[in-house]
């Protein structure tokens, strides 16, 4: 199941990032040879005016094939050369190549906005002026360290906390829960928590080296509940959670790749389409409201990372686009496209190493 729910949102993050670029150029009078989800050997296709619209065999992916985006010598001077990519004005070539990646970020907002309607699990202190909107608030589990206490006692991020041995109901505060933990000197801590419907019971000893300098179980804690807001509440937080989580995952991309020039990036974090296939699988288990809040993720990271200036992604094209206006005249189009199809094979074969790692974790773990 979890597969089919990631090939769905695989699908409809690349037919949103696909048709930025397929109305752009549309609109700019640039001929659309062929629209296809996923990659070939073609399934199925069916040609509508000039524009041929097909569904593939290999589903990571999609295209926009549009006249001249790789320039041969009949998108530059052949009879229909007017309607070429390569021979609008360049500013016209930057929107169409950066329209992708908008569409990427406004269905991001839409999604976000969309889970803020229906109820999104949201902190207290966050978002204290809607405070009388927040219902069922509890302590909830935030995040859980790698091979922590609370690891192995099957405790998971959503997780309601319910009672930590003689704490309960308004006792349970982050900070009162942080000193029962911290003081328990190696003693037995009894923790209920509630998943959905089920509740369970464990008894879990702090240990050290889990954080610093104190006793500790793993765990993150944030009073939180579930907010729902109205469409125009709903629009301008969405709004604003949407330019915080693209500025998070420019920086973090940024970081990583700085990371990886000097040989410290740690590639353990990297997911492939495996990798995310479990993360759907996570995301469906804990509820709709999240799933839809992980495709914005995804959607985000995925424009964010067709910004940067590699060859074969959007961003790598948009530095064409700046060094031909900075030189005033066109790069060499066997130079471009050779450069363009060593990128995409690059990126292919880090695909694949991506891939492996992810399936091989599965059988370490």
């Amino acid at each position: 199941m979890s597969i089919i729910i990631f090939l769905i949102v695989l699908a409809a993050l690349v037919f949103v990032h696909e048709l930025g670029h397929f109305l752009a150029a549309k609109k700019s009078g640039i001929r659309v040879d062929e629209f296809g989800l996923g990659f070939p050997p073609k399934l199925w296709s069916k040609k509508v005016g000039e524009t041929e619209y097909s569904l593939n065999l290999i589903p990571f992916g999609g295209f926009v094939k549009i006249f001249g985006e790789n320039p041969d010598e009949e998108s530059i001077s052949g009879p229909e050369s007017a309607r070429s990519f390569v021979n609008k004005p360049r500013p016209i070539q930057a929107i169409v190549l950066v329209a992708g990646i908008v569409f990427n970020f406004l269905f991001a907002w839409l999604l976000i906005s969309f889970s803020f309607m229906i109820g999104v699990a949201a902190s207290f202190a966050d978002y204290s002026q809607y405070a009388s909107r927040i219902e069922n608030v509890a302590l909830t589990v935030t995040h859980v360290s790698p091979q922590s206490p609370a690891e192995a006692a099957g405790i998971k991020a959503g997780d309601a906390i319910t009672r930590v041995n003689d704490l309960t109901g308004e006792e349970l505060t982050v900070e009162a829960v942080q000193d029962v933990i911290s003081q328990s000197a190696g003693a037995p801590i009894e923790l209920e928590y509630a998943r959905k419907e089920e509740t369970f019971s464990k008894i879990i000893e702090a240990k050290e080296g889990v954080v610093e300098d104190k006793l500790a179980i793993g765990i993150g804690m944030d009073r939180a509940g579930i907010l729902s807001l109205p469409i125009h509440l709903a629009l301008w937080e969405g709004g604003k959670l949407t330019i915080y989580m693209i500025k998070a995952v420019a920086v973090g991309l940024y970081d990583f790749i700085m990371s990886a020039f000097v040989g410290d990036a740690d590639f353990s974090d990297v997911s492939g389409p495996v990798g995310i296939v479990g993360l759907v699988g996570d995301a469906t288990r804990l509820g709709f409201t999240y799933l839809l809040m992980f495709t914005a993720i995804i959607s985000i990271n995925l424009g964010v990372i067709n910004l940067v200036p590699f060859p074969a992604l959007d961003g790598g094209r948009l530095l064409f686009v700046l060094i031909e206006s900075i030189k005033r005249g066109p790069i060499n189009p066997r130079i471009a496209n050779t450069i363009n199809a060593v990128g995409f094979a690059l990126l292919l074969l880090l695909m694949f190493v991506v891939t492996y790692k992810d399936i091989t974790k599965l059988f370490v773990n």
